[in-house]
């Protein structure tokens, strides 16, 4: 949750503030529990194949094709275990930069593709390490990606007037209706 949601849940503008210092932007429970699942069942489906695994080669005894069948599969399951460790370390890392940037960006996507994220490193604590220095450095070289800090004032911008320039139309200014009427006229 962002402060501006902490806020609209009536915190006050304090108390939202110290929860976002605290514990960062939250990513929504089901998120969590969705990749927390995924994450079990791929632990133990890995656990499963590594069973049964060591049983074939407990029961294939002395067959040299069967062993060297046994030894390819180990190796398929240990990379197949390094690609799903990267890819959760990608995730971490991709989840992290979206929570840094969440509410500061117009656009998380393109602004995310910019952080290098070979330049990171996750943290034991769970800490991307060198995040803040890539967000500082993008903030002053691509500013306009970045959401201003300053609140809007409520307000019309644009300009009054038929000269353009702010001058509100005098009282004897033909209406609307009669400029229209008055051009189709004349194409007669």
């Amino acid at each position: 949750m962002t402060k501006e949601q902490l806020m609209a849940l009536g915190l006050t503008e304090e108390q939202a503030t110290k929860v976002v210092e605290g514990f960062g932007t939250m990513i929504p429970k089901s998120r969590f529990d969705e990749v927390n699942d995924a994450k079990k069942q791929l632990e133990s489906d890995l656990a499963a194949r590594d069973t049964q695994l060591e049983d074939l080669k407990k029961a294939a005894g002395a067959s040299e094709e069967l062993k060297a069948q046994i030894q390819t599969l180990q190796d398929e399951n240990k990379t197949a275990k390094e690609q799903y460790e990267a890819e959760l370390k990608d995730l971490t890392m991709t989840n992290a930069i979206k929570l840094a940037l969440n509410g500061k960006v117009h656009d998380e996507d393109l602004a995310s593709g910019l952080i290098d994220k070979t330049k990171l490193v996750l943290g034991e604590d769970g800490k991307v390490v060198g995040l803040d220095e890539q967000l500082n450095s993008l903030k002053e070289s691509k500013a306009f990606l970045f959401k201003s800090d300053e609140p809007q004032q409520p307000g019309f911008k644009g300009k009054i007037g038929s000269d353009g320039q702010g001058t509100p139309p005098s009282d004897n200014a033909p209406s609307l209706i009669d400029a229209i009427s008055s051009h189709f006229s004349t194409l007669k």
